[in-house]
């Protein structure tokens, strides 16, 4: 059974976790990789959710204010071999309902069209298209959705 707790950026799991997601997005990214680590620290990160199966994580994500209305889906992973079972959900599901907790209306996220999986759990979970946002705007390999969580 996969179960979910809330922490910080500070926890040892989440930190091996994104160890493994930016080994695995610099090898995906390649010449861009660079470019797109440098909007992924997670130092400042106060909300994170990680998946445990007896004991052992899976996978993480967090959710980080954009503005006063909006969370922002920061470092989304899960292991290789834990892929396909649904966790990557569970992680999204929880991010939005304690953004929702937080009195946020909405979480956006950015995820490059190398990471074909990523957009179809995005999308599968309700996310629409936006424009590139931010730092993305002009970026031709990142993807931008949204979601409303205030309904």
């Amino acid at each position: 059974m996969i179960a979910l707790k809330r922490t910080n950026s500070e926890n040892k799991d989440f930190i091996s976790l994104v160890k493994n997601l930016d080994k695995e997005l610099a090898i995906r990214d390649g010449d861009e990789h660079d470019f797109y680590h440098q909007f992924n620290g997670i130092d400042t990160i106060k909300y994170v959710v990680l998946a445990y199966e007896n004991g052992n994580p899976l996978g993480c994500g967090a959710i980080k204010q954009y503005d006063s209305k909006t969370m922002e889906i920061k470092r989304m992973f899960t292991k290789l071999e834990s892929r396909g079972k649904g966790v990557a959900s569970k992680i999204l599901l929880e991010l939005e309902k304690w953004a929702k907790e937080l009195s946020f209306e909405k979480c956006i996220l950015e995820t490059g069209l190398k990471q074909p999986e990523a957009i179809a759990l995005y999308e599968k979970q309700g996310y629409k298209v936006i424009s590139n946002y931010g730092q993305y705007a002009e970026v031709e390999n990142s993807r931008c959705f949204e979601k409303q969580i205030n309904d």
